[in-house]
């Protein structure tokens, strides 16, 4: 535990002017980041007496050793700062708020020749038109086919469009009229764009308009005596009518708002944000959050409106945002929202009338959500706290394992050999920095040998980074490579170098988790003995009684079923596994298809494709002769002369099978000796 004294600032040191600062621990991981409109002043709260300081305050200024600040011109400036900060440094001590899921949204690719109306989740796409987000992507899937009947457009994937497109038939949905099939030509690309901005039209709320218009055509269509297309524009009209009818109207005069409402205790909270569009609720979704820095429901507005808005621009952000709780002050974020949107936006509490009642419904949701939420056992700060002192007290070490990493081997009879490592901090896993590994060292099915590597490799990069940053004092151990070779999934690490961004593998865990049981311990615990790492703990889980193993002890720690203690070590356990198996599967799958033609030599990626998309398949390919491979655009007669050479080299003289799974594999693929043994052997 740190004393803030020794590392307080000396008078006057601190400008008074706007800001965002920045506490770091022992080992230079940023740990809380926040804004203020006085540096000076904002700072100065932290260094008071420990005992008058908030019970997470205290913490956090205990577990930090540094402070920096950053001076800004405004505090929207400081705003955008702070919120670029977090989303860098993930900091611990400060206000996360966790998705409590994935949420579908109704995507039109307006990015693409022939748009395609989708289900969509995750990171938005440049080029996408969304609309959302929905409860659940059965209710788009409702909502689109009641209304292609009126606006046909393509809904089919890549792969069903072009093989529509080849046989020169459209597929079920085009001879139904819910599609207006482009994949044969019954409708020209400009027409069919016409069609899908209509769509968009329609769902962004100009649905008045357009059901006008289609009524003064059915009513001309009847007077004309044109009895059928009247009856089909009176039947799009009803369905366009039902369609409109799944969302009530909630706001008179086609209010374009979002409502943020917060539901709390001491210790989490929850978020619930309803989108209402055209005065009916086109989307909701919510967050939780545990409340690990001392903060009010206005801060938790401010946090939830910078989570909501930090990567939107435009028609994304509403023209009027309800919250329960204003801000303090409320003119820089009001100023941000209103920069964002690129019109005024109004920020306000509602005060009577339907706005108020409709802020009490996502009151009540959020309430919901929170009770929901505590239910859930992984999720329960409570329960993450009692489960790593379990563990503290099992594995007899001094403080509780913040940081866990654990690590897996994965292979196949001996081929495509990984590991994996992953993070858990504060009970919860820290996906950002999970690290791959392939085994380099040897190949075989030796999981102690290839234990010993991956452990030696993790922490000689640790050795490796503290040399750089200045706190390593003396020389590494010998055999600390200038480069580490894991594979990293993200360059997310914990120590810093001059710039502030982060290293990959600096920051140390308290425990070591290996998927094993004394074999892969001694393994681990005799790698990290000949770097003179003797700070970390080690331990094992081993599969099948659950047994958790120690180094030098004969006998297993056995904790009880119920344990939460054990629970977590399975999570993190299991968790290992799933991506170690997720990495070899990945690697097989590559092996698997391999092509003849990556043999070829001087026949680069480009000219692969070009081939294969002439021809159509590698067998047509191979049928092919030397002049009709010639009339591929870039591929001269020496390179055709290659390229039939190698094919024909490379062809089966009988269907190579599967026999792990009976299918015959195709000519394409290359069919490793190690799919012939039981899928059993993968782990």
């Amino acid at each position: 535990m740190a004393d803030p004294s020794s590392y307080r600032p000396k008078p006057g040191q601190i400008p008074d002017s706007p800001g965002v600062y920045k506490f770091r621990d022992e080992h230079g991981r940023v740990i809380y980041v926040g804004k203020a409109k006085s540096l000076r002043q904002r700072l100065a709260n932290y260094f008071q007496d420990l005992a008058g300081l908030h019970p997470r305050t205290r913490t956090m200024v205990t577990t930090a050793a540094s402070v920096e600040w950053t001076v800004v011109s405004t505090e929207v400036e400081a705003l955008q700062l702070e919120y670029t900060w977090i989303k860098e440094f993930d900091p611990r001590f400060n206000v996360k708020y966790r998705d409590d899921k994935s949420y579908p949204y109704l995507a039109v690719t307006l990015d693409e020749e022939f748009p395609r109306v989708q289900v969509m989740r995750g990171a938005k796409k440049k080029g996408v038109r969304y609309f959302g987000p929905y409860g659940q992507a059965w209710a788009i899937r409702e909502t689109v086919d009641l209304m292609l009947r009126v606006f046909p457009v393509r809904t089919c994937s890549a792969g069903v469009f072009k093989r529509s497109a080849q046989i020169g038939r459209p597929c079920l949905l085009g001879y139904i009229g819910k599609c207006s099939a482009p994949c044969v030509g019954r409708i020209s690309p400009e027409e069919h764009r016409e069609l899908a901005e209509e769509f968009c039209d329609f769902m962004a709320g100009r649905t008045g308009a357009y059901l006008r218009r289609l009524e003064r055509r059915m009513q001309e269509a009847a007077e004309e005596m044109e009895y059928e297309r009247a009856a089909r524009l009176r039947d799009d009209i009803g369905a366009l009518r039902r369609a409109m009818e799944k969302s009530a109207v909630v706001l008179a005069d086609a209010t374009d708002a979002d409502l943020v409402a917060v539901a709390e205790d001491e210790l989490e909270a929850a978020v619930q944000i309803f989108h209402v569009r055209g005065g009916r609720v086109r989307g909701q979704r919510g967050w939780v959050t545990d409340k690990v820095e001392a903060v009010t429901t206005a801060g938790l507005v401010e946090h939830a409106l910078q989570q909501l808005y930090g990567e939107e621009q435009g028609d994304a952000v509403p023209k009027e945002v309800l919250v329960p709780a204003l801000p303090e002050p409320v003119e820089p974020i009001a100023q941000w929202l209103s920069q964002r949107r690129g019109s005024q936006v109004s920020l306000r509490i509602p005060q009577r009338g339907d706005k108020k009642d409709l802020m009490a419904t996502v009151g009540r949701n959020a309430q919901q959500a929170l009770a929901l939420h505590k239910t859930k056992r992984a999720s329960d700060l409570t329960t993450r706290s009692r489960a790593l002192e379990e563990i503290a007290q099992a594995l007899g070490l001094d403080t509780v394992p913040l940081r866990i990493e654990c690590f897996d081997i994965s292979h196949l009879q001996g081929d495509d050999v990984v590991a994996s490592m992953v993070v858990f901090e504060d009970g919860l896993a820290r996906k950002s920095e999970y690290r791959r590994f392939q085994i380099k060292g040897f190949a075989g099915q030796d999981d102690v040998r290839s234990m010993h590597e991956v452990i030696g490799r993790r922490f000689k990069r640790y050795l490796q980074e503290k040399q750089k940053s200045g706190e390593w004092t003396q020389e590494p151990p010998e055999g600390t490579p200038a480069e580490a070779d894991g594979v990293p999934d993200a360059a997310d690490g914990r120590l810093t170098d001059d710039d502030g961004r982060p290293k990959r593998f600096a920051y140390p865990p308290q425990l070591v988790v290996v998927d094993g049981g004394a074999p892969q311990v001694a393994a681990a615990r005799r790698a990290m003995d000949e770097l003179g790492i003797d700070d970390v703990a080690v331990c094992g889980l081993a599969k099948r009684l659950e047994e958790v193993w120690l180094p030098d002890e004969e006998d297993p720690v056995v904790l009880p079923r119920s344990s939460e203690g054990l629970y977590l070590l399975q999570r993190v356990r299991d968790e290992a596994h799933r991506f170690a198996i997720t990495y070899q599967r990945s690697k097989r799958t590559k092996r698997l298809k391999a092509s003849p033609l990556d043999a070829v030599a001087g026949l680069g990626e480009t000219r692969r494709q070009a081939l294969l998309k002439h021809f159509g398949s590698l067998k047509k390919l191979r049928a092919a002769t030397i002049d009709e491979i010639c009339q591929v655009p870039g591929v001269g007669r020496k390179t055709a002369e290659t390229v039939a050479a190698a094919l024909a080299a490379a062809a089966p003289s009988a269907p190579a099978v599967n026999t792990a799974t009976g299918e015959i594999i195709e000519d394409d693929e290359a069919p490793p000796a190690a799919l012939s043994a039981e899928r059993g052997q993968d782990r």
